[in-house]
């Protein structure tokens, strides 16, 4: 989808900032070891259609919706579509206009997936996105997550000025995420900014090259 300008992500911190981590437990692609799984739990192709379904032959069906007028986003929902079809999941998807999205779905959580974006800032505090207070129609927590230690540790790397302590809270939240999976991480997009060749002083940095326009210069 990207045309190779991202990588997995592992988490919600970005890759090359101070607070992230790589030491998570990883779920690899498996998709023999997930129909293994779903035939565990009672979900079988029965009747040779290539549709998984439960022992009252109700099928496995899901239902993906994302914005319209997003491109990247549809793709992922499509890419997603065809793996799940592999395993016998029937996947329909839905594209919604931007405002009826966020208002009929995503604020009172009726979706059963739904394909969105993360952002984050230079700071790794994401206290109003998974703490369980933020769970409100009109707060960040969209998944309705809660967990008793992330909201400890939220709110101990909130509470504290010394990077040495916080990078042990901001770790150990990473870690939790990648095992409860409140959030399917995907990707960390790569930005692809173009400079003409003339200017000097530009510093890429994790919050872009921006940063230090103000110290840019054209030599004589």
């Amino acid at each position: 989808v990207r045309l190779g300008l991202a990588r997995e992500a592992t988490g919600p911190i970005r890759p090359g900032t101070w607070a992230h981590t790589d030491d998570v437990k990883r779920f690899p692609f498996d998709a023999e070891k997930a129909k293994v799984l779903l035939a565990e739990a009672g979900w079988k192709d029965r009747d040779g259609d290539g549709l998984i379904e439960d022992r009252d032959g109700k099928p496995f069906t899901l239902t993906i919706r994302t914005n319209q007028g997003n491109d990247e986003r549809k793709k992922i929902a499509e890419l997603i579509q065809q793996r799940l079809k592999e395993i016998g999941i029937q996947v329909d998807i839905q594209l919604i206009e931007w405002a009826a999205f966020i208002k009929e779905f995503v604020k009172p959580r009726r979706f059963e997936v739904v394909v969105l974006g993360l952002g984050s800032g230079t700071d790794p505090d994401q206290y109003v996105v998974w703490h369980s207070s933020q769970r409100g129609p009109d707060q960040m927590n969209r998944t309705g997550y809660a967990n008793p230690e992330v909201d400890r540790l939220l709110e101990l790397g909130r509470s504290s000025c010394v990077q040495a302590e916080r990078v042990q809270y901001y770790h150990r939240i990473q870690q939790i995420l990648a095992e409860d999976l409140p959030m399917i991480f995907l990707y960390t997009a790569d930005a692809l900014p173009v400079v003409a060749g003339r200017i000097r002083g530009v510093n890429p940095a994790p919050s872009g090259i921006l940063h230090n326009f103000t110290e840019w210069f054209v030599p004589k």
